[in-house]
């Protein structure tokens, strides 16, 4: 069972309206706004390395799973599943290689949701803290639902086959990116990603298609909540450190001030 399905999307869609954009100057104010807004939504290398970069792994691994020889596909995927019998056996290996692929491909609603998510909160936070949120919701969420699974078949409550299950996919890094983002919007902004988040987790909860995946959404949305604190106190420190460089850039370009 892949973790990452075409549910969800509308987090994606609160992500993508509650965007930051800059009008444009000059006459004709509508045809540079729009290509600027564009521009603000994607990542590059220069600005969001991590986003960019990681974003061309997953879209080298979404066109082998498409293009690639079926079974040594399959191969591939089983031996990524962050499934109770491989966290177990392997569990760094797993953790990497599960974040490594899009269940969906590049048409899940998730990919269009990692690249306006990621890209947002790389822009606000950078590289080296987006990185750490993603990795954390996603290593967090899987163990504090698969661990659970274990335990309940080592006492008997769940029969042995559920420590083998085909789990894959970004979607609880996603997750943990969102809850992390929204603290760094507008309130307006903020309680509307919130609030469209949490009515699609709940819905996925009452559908009771997959318990375990969706109570993993839930809990990495919360851990990225949890991070508020700390990325808005990074924030304000990048806005100061800014704010200097700009004003050390002014004074180098003004030169020395000529005596009277």
């Amino acid at each position: 069972m892949n973790r990452l399905d075409t549910r969800g999307s509308g987090a994606e869609a609160a992500v993508a309206a509650s965007a930051g954009c800059a009008g444009g100057r000059g006459r004709s104010r509508s045809f540079p706004a729009v290509g600027f807004s564009a521009a603000r939504l994607l990542p590059g290398p220069r600005r969001t390395p991590f986003t960019f970069w990681y974003g061309l792994v997953l879209v080298g691994t979404a066109l082998l799973a498409e293009h690639g020889e079926p079974a040594t596909v399959s191969v591939l995927l089983r031996e990524s599943s962050t499934d109770v019998a491989h966290l177990a056996r392997t569990p760094a290996l797993v953790l990497v290689a599960s974040a490594l692929w899009v269940a969906g491909g590049l048409l899940s609603p998730y990919t269009i949701g990692f690249v306006l998510v990621l890209t947002a909160l790389e822009r606000r936070v950078g590289g080296a803290r987006t990185a750490g949120i993603f990795l954390l919701g996603h290593v967090l969420a899987t163990l504090l639902t698969e661990v659970p699974v274990g335990l309940a078949v080592a006492v008997g409550h769940l029969p042995e086959t559920s420590l083998h299950r085909l789990d894959y996919g970004i979607s609880f890094g996603i997750m943990a990116s969102v809850g992390a983002l929204a603290g760094l919007l507008p309130p307006l902004a903020r309680w509307i990603l919130l609030t469209v988040t949490g009515l699609t987790l709940l819905q996925d909860l009452l559908e009771f298609a997959d318990p375990i995946t969706d109570w993993g959404h839930v809990l990495a949305l919360l851990i990225g909540v949890a991070c508020w604190p700390a990325l808005r106190s990074a924030v304000r420190v990048r806005a100061r450190v800014r704010v200097r460089d700009k004003a050390v850039t002014s004074v180098t370009r003004s030169g020395p001030c000529s005596p009277p």
